[in-house]
């Protein structure tokens, strides 16, 4: 069952054809790649499932339910989650506090229980702790829990953005280039997480260049090209679709 669905998806800005009548589904449980050359249209696309960018034409359907008009926040409180290309933490937070922002969306208390510390205040921010302790420890991220975010080494950061994003505990988790500035060992292991996070039956969409972690771990790949769906199907199909090599070494 499909519940992530982009049915002919346009997306202009002024006289920029960002994304032309793109059509693909995200199934429950699934690992779906979406790759293309640089500036294929691979993050716009986030951005409009996400609800950064509105749609030209077209619809995102969502469990069904259309997402156009929603903010980001609704459409997160709704399940979907996301990482980015270029790493937002809150750098001079540690790397609990920038999981624990991740609940906002799941809190029920409000600004009056927080000045008054009731009881379901205090019940509510331990609920929120624990919930962040154990993406922390998910991601093998827990003996970094005080660490400042800004003194974490690179692959550190990496693995706790995705952390952040697990915290808000999404059905549907877009994970933007994550393999971006790993080295080797590190890409193997994320290709393990990704794996872990998808045994818990969250469905995974992933923009990512690494060639390796593509076709290591998708289940089924989307291919972009200047802002049109050029390929779509198993990761052996798209290695040996003329297009797609095309598209990544150009013609001849």
């Amino acid at each position: 069952m499909a519940i992530l669905e982009l049915s002919d998806i346009s997306v202009r800005f002024g006289g920029l054809q960002a994304l032309t009548d793109v059509s693909f589904r995200v199934s429950e449980g699934d690992i779906v790649g979406l790759i293309g050359p640089n500036g294929a249209g691979k993050t716009t696309v986030f951005n409009v499932i996400t609800g950064v960018y509105q749609t030209s034409s077209g619809q995102v359907s969502y469990g069904g339910k259309p997402l156009r008009a929603l903010r980001p926040h609704k459409i997160l409180a709704l399940g979907v989650a996301r990482t980015f290309q270029n790493i937002r933490l809150f750098q001079n937070m540690t790397a609990l506090e920038n999981v624990m922002v991740a609940q906002h969306s799941r809190t029920r208390e409000g600004v009056l229980g927080a000045i008054l510390r009731t009881p379901a205040q205090k019940r509510e921010e331990r609920r929120i702790r624990d919930k962040a302790l154990q993406s922390l420890s998910f991601m093998g991220l827990a003996d970094f829990a005080d660490e400042v975010a800004s003194n974490m080494a690179y692959g550190l950061q990496r693995r706790l953005e995705i952390a952040r994003a697990l915290a808000s505990e999404p059905q549907t988790l877009l994970l933007d280039e994550p393999a971006a500035g790993l080295n080797p060992a590190e890409s193997r292991e994320l290709m393990n997480t990704i794996g872990r996070i998808s045994s818990l039956g969250i469905s995974i969409l992933m923009v990512e260049h690494d060639m390796k972690v593509v076709m290591g771990i998708c289940r089924h790949i989307v291919v972009l090209d200047h802002g049109v769906m050029i390929a779509e199907g198993k990761p052996e199909a798209i290695q040996r679709d003329p297009q797609v090599i095309e598209a990544y070494l150009g013609h001849g």
